[in-house]
């Protein structure tokens, strides 16, 4: 019997092969870490929801953000929580706001650290939808114009990128429109452009404390059973004047990302959300995966699918494991 010419083991002979031969790695430069902040002072604290994240009021959250520097992960996404909600999700563009004061003090802290901010009224209303009701029903173009607010409200305060999630039609244009008129055309948008109605997310309404007092957001976000669809959101965000677009979840959409990314040639932001975190926990916990092997493989299946920039409560220990 004899063997082929070609033996594709060759290249699978020893580690040092194995890295020469790799054809995706994920890196710190692709990392951004979520961070949760709240009013007060002297906050740090834990989120039963999510094992290993933290709500941080403004001051304490420099110190994190100076540890995510040291690290050299390029940028945070922040988001707000409040106690003082109201139909309109007021407290949203509030420049005394957590989310403003903590960008102010990010900032100066860390000037070469890009601030992210997520903008969505979903932590600030008292129903916990993500725009103004009338009846049960959104108003999508009102609700867009006070989206605008919260950006520009984040934008002033220094952020470096807005990120609206809200799903709402229309809204990054109006943002792109109200940064312009403010003198802010520098300030990126990341537009949650692919974001699906998904039972991923649990953990992270405990956190941010935004669960919808009544009915779902399946009127808004994308159904799960849809691509097509994913195609024509990113094309209207990108024409309205998003800068990067975003996929949310990312594990389990990994072909939309792959379609989006032949499709479209723009930085391409995959959400790790708190529901694919939430699942890696659990089974470490129980003995049943290595937690350093699955994190960087699942992760690595993201950036293989064509994700630029990883959105991750894992990045503080990604980034510790590839320095090492």
């Amino acid at each position: 019997m004899s063997f082929p010419m070609i033996r594709p083991r060759r290249l699978r002979s020893s580690g040092t092969m194995r890295r020469l031969v790799r054809e995706t790695a994920v890196q710190v430069d692709d990392l951004v870490y979520p961070l949760f902040v709240k009013q007060g002072s002297g906050l740090k604290e834990p989120i039963s929801t999510m094992t290993g994240c933290f709500h941080f009021s403004p001051d304490t959250i420099v110190d994190e953000a100076r540890q995510v520097v040291e690290l050299g992960i390029p940028a945070v996404l922040l988001f707000g929580l409040t106690h003082e909600k109201d139909p309109q999700g007021s407290q949203a563009w509030n420049d005394q706001g957590p989310v403003q004061q903590a960008i102010r003090g990010i900032k100066a802290a860390c000037p070469e650290l890009l601030v992210m901010t997520d903008v969505c009224l979903c932590a600030y209303t008292d129903h916990g939808h993500c725009g103004v009701l009338n009846g049960q029903t959104i108003e999508n173009d009102v609700s867009c114009d006070l989206l605008a607010k919260m950006a520009l409200s984040h934008a002033q305060a220094g952020a470096d990128v807005v990120a609206p999630s809200d799903m709402m039609d229309g809204r990054v244009g109006v943002i792109r429109k109200s940064l312009e008129a403010h003198g802010l055309p520098d300030v990126a948008i990341m537009s949650y452009a692919a974001k699906y109605a998904s039972a991923f997310y649990g953990p992270f309404r405990g956190a941010a404390e935004s669960s919808p007092s009544f009915g779902d957001r399946k009127a808004y976000q994308m159904d799960p059973a849809n691509s097509d669809q994913a195609m024509l959101e990113v094309a209207l965000d990108l024409e309205e004047g998003a800068d990067m677009v975003m996929v949310k979840p990312a594990l389990a959409y990994l072909d939309i990302i792959y379609k989006l990314k032949q499709e479209f040639k723009v930085p391409m932001a995959a959400y790790n959300v708190s529901g694919e975190y939430m699942m890696i926990q659990a089974a470490v916990e129980a003995g049943l995966m290595d937690r350093r092997e699955s994190v960087m493989e699942m992760l690595t299946a993201m950036k293989r699918a064509g994700t630029d920039i990883l959105i991750t409560y894992f990045a503080k220990e990604v980034a510790t494991w590839l320095r090492s």
